[in-house]
């Protein structure tokens, strides 16, 4: 079992951890369009959600974008 902590929270993947930062996103249903990333510290471009692997253990931080005034 991998697990990820995600916004200070754990989360176990039981069968599969996604294979890409895309994929995670996916998985929690989150528009990649209205998201910062960072894992372990280091800020992924959006343009490298899809190059950026995951690995059990990682700290990701994920932090949605909100328009408004």
């Amino acid at each position: 079992m991998a697990v990820l902590k995600i916004n200070g929270q754990a989360m176990d993947f039981a069968d599969d951890l996604p294979g890409n930062l895309a994929g995670l996103l996916e998985h929690l249903k989150v528009d990649e369009a209205t998201v910062v990333a960072e894992i372990d510290g280091d800020i992924i471009s959006r343009s490298d959600f899809v190059e950026t692997v995951l690995a059990d253990g990682q700290k990701i931080e994920l932090i949605k974008l909100v328009g408004g005034g």
